[in-house]
């Protein structure tokens, strides 16, 4: 099976993550428990592209949740599909970023990311023929942007033959949070043109409008 690792980093990524996973358990049959309830046999024909088959036949996402301060992680915890997810895949710090970018990609977001590799190569290492790596992430805030083009500069250097494809979130002024997103933006977008295999550029003011 072609298995991908699903990484969210960030406020905006794990938000975004997080309804993604509720879409995708739905269209599986997966209730928030883990359980399979669907009602078709094509429900579970590619079910272990995005998910581990656990003891007790539950189906465990392959997916891990990063960030710098632990708010967004608890609110996730919280959600939905919060009891979804492995325990051990939270991984998250309890500085924040400070919508800074070097914060993210050289002080804080460096002192937590070999912690997020582990987690990287333990969920890599499970699967049979990993295809690639998808992350969910902004290019506005700190630890998105800065964190998260550090860890996929660390994943190319380890799994150079992977596919790396990445939703970025791009910040626009009319619905902006600081005015350092468009440096934030800008020193993502250099990282991202070397080590990212695709990038689906999102526009923060059209996803108000869905």
């Amino acid at each position: 099976m072609r298995e991908i690792v699903h990484i969210q980093g960030g406020q905006c990524g794990n938000q975004i993550g997080a309804k993604f996973w509720e879409v995708i358990s739905d269209e599986h049959g997966v209730d928030p428990t883990g359980t399979y309830h669907g009602d078709s046999d094509l429900q579970l024909e590619r079910i272990n592209v995005y998910y581990n088959e656990a003891t007790g036949g539950r189906y465990v996402p392959r997916a891990i949740l990063m960030d710098l301060e632990p708010g967004t992680m608890d609110s996730v915890r919280a959600g939905p599909f919060g009891q979804l997810f492995r325990p051990d895949n939270f991984v998250f710090g309890q500085t924040g970023a400070g919508n800074n970018w070097a914060k993210g990609h050289y002080t804080e977001g460096a002192e937590l990311i070999d912690s997020v590799l582990d987690v990287v190569r333990k969920e890599s290492e499970s699967c049979d023929c990993l295809q690639g790596f998808q992350i969910t992430h902004s290019l506005g805030g700190g630890t998105g942007s800065g964190m998260g083009t550090l860890l996929i500069s660390k994943i190319r250097e380890e799994y150079p033959d992977r596919i790396m494809l990445t939703f970025s979130v791009c910040p626009s002024p009319k619905v902006s949070d600081t005015v350092v997103e468009p440096y934030n933006a800008t020193l993502s977008v250099h990282q991202l043109v070397e080590n990212a295999d695709e990038v689906m550029v999102l526009d923060n003011e059209a996803l108000y409008d869905i």
